[in-house]
């Protein structure tokens, strides 16, 4: 295949003419929503990117700080990264001006990466906006209850709990009535499609975000020996990633469980986990594609959106156990995986029981991962683009 972008020589010099401009609400971590900006910025090498809080020193190499443009947030952002993390609530009635403010007149087109906020730019139809969507702000809407709900913890807990409700009721009726100012909404899921017309009361196309080519070992498959049996989870550790599920189905099967990532949540997982169950925090691309490699499976406990770990894991040969909801029913299959029906310990456990990792072909886990690559992505944004501004 050519090299990036993929793009029909036609098209590359109409593009090439067109001003563009990149808006990803905040670039403050590395997940899936950013590298579908990335590769926005890839598409788009001249394009300067829009973003209401930005951290050089975790995606400088990602988005060079020349091409940066930060909103008036910015500059009154003193505290750390780490603390805009862990108590982002606090700001969040601050993020509908900030997005507002920004001025595209100059532009021709605006490729948008919304999580929350981003599609509530203003460019009433000059230049035309197509926005990318992970999801409505699900702690607005479908988890806004179980948010608020954790929130009324602790000594505090009522004091937060009347600020969430106050500023969530404030912020749902500017996300219901920003809703129509993208000309173009495209979701990267059938769940997140399914969540843009019930709050949204809009139509969207589906265009799945792809999962890197480094995942795509030959080498590994081949090489891939029969593994013992033993399960690993990649994740960021939160609350609603559901791991205490994992955690506690392998305390009483006593299965070796690796887990990958950091997160708010580890200490009080690493309080369930009994002898079996080992954090590793934060590893490199490589030992995780080493730990997707040795295990039997990879769980995968929270309705996510999408969610890139199954393929991740299916490009390495590896099946996948996954909660049945969100976008692992997109993604997992018969022949790359297991479904555990509910979000408790109980029914992953009966799952754990059936699962037999013989059942599955490396060879049909990676075919399967394929599907989901960069080429496809960047074709399919290109039409999108081609019919939106007429070409």
């Amino acid at each position: 295949p050519p090299d990036p972008p993929y793009t029909q020589p036609i098209l590359i010099c109409t593009l090439a003419k067109m001003k563009v401009a990149i808006v990803h609400e905040l670039l403050t971590r590395r997940g899936g929503a950013e590298r579908i900006a990335k590769i926005f910025s890839e598409m788009f090498p001249q394009a300067p990117i829009y973003t209401l809080l930005y951290d050089e020193q975790r995606l400088g190499d990602w988005f060079p700080r020349h091409r940066v443009i930060t909103s008036s947030l910015q500059p009154n952002f003193q505290l750390s990264i780490i603390d805009y993390q862990f108590n982002h609530h606090r700001y969040l009635n601050k993020f509908p001006k900030a997005v507002e403010s920004f001025n595209f007149d100059e532009f021709d087109l605006v490729l948008s990466s919304s999580s929350a906020f981003a599609h509530g730019i203003i460019t009433n139809g000059s230049p035309k906006h197509i926005c990318y969507v992970h999801s409505p702000a699900r702690y607005l809407w479908d988890a806004t209850h179980n948010v608020i709900e954790r929130a009324n913890r602790g000594p505090l807990g009522f004091l937060k709990k009347w600020y969430l409700q106050r500023t969530f009721h404030k912020l749902r009726i500017w996300d219901a009535e920003v809703a129509p100012r993208p000309d173009v909404l495209l979701a990267n899921s059938k769940e997140v499609q399914r969540r843009i017309e019930l709050y949204w009361r809009r139509e969207s196309e589906v265009v799945t975000p792809p999962i890197e080519d480094f995942w795509f070992d030959d080498s590994v498959i081949e090489n891939r020996e029969p593994v013992t049996e033993s399960f690993v989870i990649v994740s960021t550790l939160t609350r609603y990633k559901n791991i205490n599920i994992a955690i506690q189905a392998c305390n009483t099967l006593k299965l070796p469980l690796t887990i990958i990532g950091e997160g708010p949540d580890r200490k009080r997982l690493e309080k369930l986990a009994g002898p079996t169950i080992t954090f590793q925090g934060y590893q490199s691309n490589e030992a995780v594609r080493d730990a997707y490699t040795k295990a039997s499976a990879v769980l995968f406990t929270s309705n996510d959106d999408f969610g890139l770990v199954p393929l991740e894991a299916n490009a390495c040969g590896t099946p996948v156990i996954a909660l049945q909801a969100g976008g692992a029913l997109e993604t997992v299959t018969p022949k790359t995986g297991m479904f555990f029906e509910q979000p408790t310990t109980e029914s992953l456990i009966s799952t754990l029981q059936q699962f037999d990792a013989s059942r599955f072909s490396a060879n049909d886990c990676q075919v399967h991962a394929k599907q989901f690559n960069r080429k496809q992505l960047e074709e399919n944004i290109n039409l999108v683009i081609e019919n939106t501004i007429n070409l």
